[in-house]
């Protein structure tokens, strides 16, 4: 895994993000890929990685995505308003990888699109999302 941004634009992960093992892989305007492997902490009942994980991961990625300010020193958040996540297929791999982009949006809001696949290319989720835009810190 390749970083291919600036590492220090990114952020220290949160605890959510800390408990699952998502890591911050890449971080542009407009664009953020966030992965992490499969463990035994994400499983449902049938040993299979949770639904909402898949919506945790798709969640962060797209936040991330529409939140980029390029400065380590300007901390640009956004608030979840909706979000629809499709699942299309159950993972086979050992990683998960959501990629994220911005599809349009406003002064306060932005939109967004993300897809979480497996290190195998398997497309295993998809959303879209609303996004509201906080005051940058």
């Amino acid at each position: 895994m390749t970083q291919t941004t600036d590492p220090t634009t990114f952020e220290t992960p949160s605890p959510l993000s800390q408990t699952f093992g998502f890591r911050l892989t890449k971080w542009t305007e407009g664009h953020a890929r966030v992965e992490a492997p499969i463990s035994h902490n994400m499983t449902n009942r049938q040993g299979l990685p949770h639904g909402g994980v898949y919506a945790a991961l798709l969640d962060t990625a797209m936040g991330y995505c529409g939140c980029y300010t390029g400065d380590p020193e300007v901390k640009q958040n956004a608030l979840t308003l909706s979000m629809t996540v499709n699942y299309l297929a159950r993972a086979t791999g050992t990683r998960l990888i959501c990629e994220a982009h911005v599809t349009g949006g406003g002064r306060s809001t932005f939109f967004a699109r993300g897809e979480v696949r497996d290190d195998t290319g398997t497309l295993i989720a998809e959303a879209t999302g609303v996004f509201k835009l906080r005051s940058r810190k």
